[in-house]
């Protein structure tokens, strides 16, 4: 075997596996960490009492009805886990999605059951009115268009209903331009000055939200949402999203999808300096589920190593249906 080394080399004074050769040497000089202070346990609450409703494609992920979600979050916060992003399934929709901003409504029922059963569980909801209307839209619908303006107080009033019932932090998912200076202003002329808005400012319109519609009942009736939502194949205009939500009054960033936009997380990483929330979405998790399943992979190893792959890209914080089973992992 020959000696000879290239130029520049510096083996074999430097060998870098020295310090990959036991379990302890690598986790000593690991570059990024998961902790569960990192995640956020996303919970689907519907009507009714003592309903769990298994959801397919999402494997241990399920509908409670209100009681049973304080279970889950009790269970979740024992583990570990300090946040949850709560989504409502009403009752009944109609063509403005007023179930969104009701007082009696299911997310506000549930926000305050929660604060009452586990108050120390940070509480963040989902601003939309996709689970909402009739016609399964994230905004006003007239003659078969998406109303950016008419929309915005709606989302307002939504936030602010949110903000009464005892939310922690508001979570814009829309897409409609201007909708974080609306529901910004809203929550100040209410005295909500302090609750902050997590902006879903770089949503992309992606193929991984299949099963989501199903556990949030949120499919759109017609047509599609590439009118609000990102092209894929854009990260400059993500970028502007970003810059012209902190403009109106967000403060933190959410990119959705996650693993297939984690260049998308690092680039809001190296511009902003502000927490970047990312969304291991719905198809993510259940890809890696069935491949599981099926033995193709080991579940455990690659979520742990999908979830770091966020991390290490940017994200300070990790929305993942995986929260509780990564609170035992680890």
């Amino acid at each position: 075997m020959s000696t000879d080394r290239p130029t520049g080399s510096t083996f074999p004074v430097t060998r870098l596996r020295r310090f990959r050769r036991t379990a302890a040497l690598r986790e000593l000089v690991r570059e990024t960490r998961l902790d569960v202070a990192d995640l956020v346990y996303p919970l689907f609450v519907c009507p009714g009492e003592g309903v769990e409703n298994p959801l397919e494609g999402l494997d241990a992920i399920v509908q409670r009805s209100v009681d049973r979600l304080c279970d889950e979050a009790e269970e979740a916060h024992a583990l570990g886990i300090r946040a949850v992003l709560l989504f409502g399934i009403p009752e009944s929709k109609d063509e403005e999605g007023s179930g969104a901003w009701d007082d009696e409504g299911i997310v506000q029922r549930a926000v305050r059951a929660l604060r009452g059963r586990v108050p120390d569980l940070v509480l963040v909801t989902d601003v939309c009115l996709c689970e909402y209307t009739s016609h399964g839209h994230c905004g006003v619908v007239e003659h078969g268009e998406i109303v950016n303006d008419l929309s915005l107080d709606l989302l307002a009033r939504t936030a602010v209903s949110h903000a009464e019932a005892g939310a922690d932090v508001i979570a814009p998912s829309d897409m409609m331009d201007g909708r974080v200076g609306a529901i910004r202003a809203a929550l100040d002329g209410d005295g909500f000055e302090r609750v902050p808005i997590v902006s879903y400012a770089a949503k992309y319109a992606s193929a991984f939200y299949g099963p989501f519609r199903e556990a949030a009942g949120s499919a759109p009736s017609f047509g599609d949402r590439r009118s609000y939502q990102l092209d894929p194949p854009n990260v400059r205009e993500a970028m502007r999203e970003c810059e012209l939500d902190l403009a109106e009054g967000a403060d933190a960033l959410m990119i959705k999808p996650a693993l297939p936009y984690l260049d998308v997380v690092a680039a809001a990483r190296a511009r902003f300096d502000v927490p970047i929330f990312a969304y291991n979405v719905s198809g993510e998790y259940a890809m890696l589920k069935i491949a599981a399943a099926h033995g193709w992979l080991e579940e455990r190893r690659a979520a742990l190593e999908s979830l770091t792959a966020i991390k290490r890209a940017g994200a300070d914080v990790i929305v993942t249906y995986w929260a509780k089973d990564v609170a035992r992992w680890l």
